[in-house]
């Protein structure tokens, strides 16, 4: 599988896209305006230790709702990113069974060396 969940409103996501030139195969999901199913977050899950790892901490509404404060469990975390996309740590691009989330400069650049390497 190759594939990208980004937001196409996300300067950063654009950013990132570009900087990568994925080839044309590749599938690109906005998840604001195609939300990620409770199937495709597993997927994900499977790919990675847990879904704390594919929540966004800086996401606006995790201030707004106090979350912070709260002991979120795994369900929790699940449960949040299917309400609202906005929870989606982004973008999150799956290259084969290899998965790189968020758009750290390192996961940027492991996701160019998992590209050239296909």
């Amino acid at each position: 599988m190759k594939k990208m969940y980004h937001l196409s409103t996300c300067n950063t996501c654009a950013r990132i896209i570009n900087e990568l030139n994925l080839p044309n195969d590749f599938v690109l999901q906005d998840i604001k305006t195609d939300p990620i199913t409770k199937v495709q977050l597993e997927e994900m899950r499977q790919l990675t230790d847990s879904y704390e790892s594919l929540f966004s901490k800086r996401a606006r509404l995790y201030k707004e709702l106090d979350l912070k404060d709260k002991n979120l469990s795994e369900d929790d975390f699940k449960t949040y990113i299917l309400e609202h996309y906005t929870f989606l740590k982004r973008p999150v691009t799956i290259i084969g069974n290899a998965i790189f989330i968020g758009n750290s400069k390192k996961v940027v650049e492991a996701t160019k060396n998992a590209l050239n390497e296909q």
